[in-house]
């Protein structure tokens, strides 16, 4: 029987209204001295308690077949049962002191990530980070939930990017139209490619005016390497509220060095980032649009390729490159796959090259999806 997840004391406290007999239940981060008092009649069997507070009275309630999983002691919230966003991540950082750059959260977490060791040999902090990111990954599909898997979609492309590259421009514009359109744009989360997916996205529902004004703000600090990328960044956060669409950075404290991008709504950050990087590809079942980018990219290039030779979930999806020279002549991963298709030594895939951002567009609102037509 699958576990129901308990995530507030107002969600337990409407639950025991009705039942005190509790089974199969999984409590994250929750203060049980907070509940209602009937919780004193209650009792627990096959439940898993992660990281709550748990006074006596409920403590003695629970049946040997219940897990108990203690706090740890670490910069960040073991059992976190939501994803973050840029509030939470860059909790302590005041955009009008930038004395306050290195005191927020997701710096002091890197911190200790570098002190502890990038591959850490102490065994309760490698456990911590595998229960951290165990929770990223089930509030991720949590969150996902809400999505056809059919409309969601990821943008991969280099860190490097610059804010005043064409390239990013056009990004931003994909990305806005896209999202505006119902599908739920997925990124790395960090910067260059990654962040101009989630500022088209952060941007839907506005005019091209006011993308252009947000544009400029952060254009003042094209790189992440640059003093402001963060600054100019939460002043279009600020200024452009959004509040009606979404948008999924996933990236990794391995890359600590590139910050996250302020522009997703909701962000599943890991410690392990083999777990992130599978992650990205097999929720995008939509598609990915591939634009110019280095390593990182031609292992996400391939990595799909199996995936959608496989047919591992059940259809293929498109495989859309965005810049017909830089992936034929510069970077030429496109004819090698088509050739490699051709002669049969690939599979399903669905290759297609561009430069146009209305021919991505009208691929991926067109294409008729489902297992019948892989």
């Amino acid at each position: 029987m699958a576990y129901k997840e308990i995530h507030t004391i107002i969600q337990f406290n409407k639950l025991i209204e009705k039942e005190l007999d509790l089974r199969h239940l999984a409590f994250q981060n929750l203060d049980f001295s907070q509940a209602n008092p009937n919780v004193k009649e209650c009792t627990f069997e096959d439940c898993i308690f992660m990281g709550c507070t748990l006074p006596d009275t409920v403590r003695t309630k629970i049946d040997a077949s219940s897990l108990i999983f203690p706090k740890i002691k670490v910069p960040y919230n073991v059992y976190r049962s939501q994803l973050y966003n840029a509030y939470d991540l860059y909790k302590g950082y005041s955009i009008d002191d930038p004395s306050t750059f290195d005191s927020y959260f997701d710096a002091k977490v890197y911190e200790h990530y570098l002190r502890t060791g990038k591959h850490a040999n102490d065994i309760k902090e490698t456990l911590a980070r595998s229960l951290h990111d165990h929770s990223m990954t089930d509030a991720m599909y949590d969150f996902l939930e809400k999505f056809d898997e059919q409309m969601i979609v990821g943008i991969m492309g280099g860190h490097g990017l610059l804010r005043t590259d064409p390239i990013f421009r056009q990004i931003v514009g994909i990305s806005k139209e896209l999202t505006e359109r119902g599908f739920l744009m997925v990124s790395g989360g960090g910067p260059g490619a990654m962040e101009a997916t989630h500022l088209g996205a952060w941007m839907a529902g506005r005019t091209q005016e006011e993308v252009d004004e947000a544009i400029a703000v952060v254009s003042s600090a094209p790189s992440y390497h640059d003093e402001g990328w963060l600054h100019t960044a939460l002043v279009v956060v600020r200024d452009y509220p959004q509040k009606n669409y979404y948008s999924l950075g996933i990236p990794t404290w391995l890359y600590g060095h590139e910050p996250s991008t302020p522009f997703a709504t909701h962000i599943a950050k890991y410690f392990e980032n083999a777990i992130r990087e599978d992650g990205i590809l097999t929720i995008a079942k939509g598609g990915v649009i591939y634009t110019p980018g280095s390593a990182g990219t031609m292992q996400e290039i391939f990595q799909d390729a199996v995936q959608n030779h496989y047919l591992s979930f059940g259809y293929a999806s498109p495989m859309i490159f965005l810049g017909k020279d830089y992936w034929t002549k510069e970077m030429p991963v496109y004819t090698l796959l088509e050739n490699l298709l051709q002669e049969g030594r690939y599979k399903n895939l669905m290759l297609s090259l561009t430069d146009e951002s209305q021919d991505i567009i009208d691929l991926l609102t067109g294409y008729p999806f489902g297992k019948e037509n892989a």
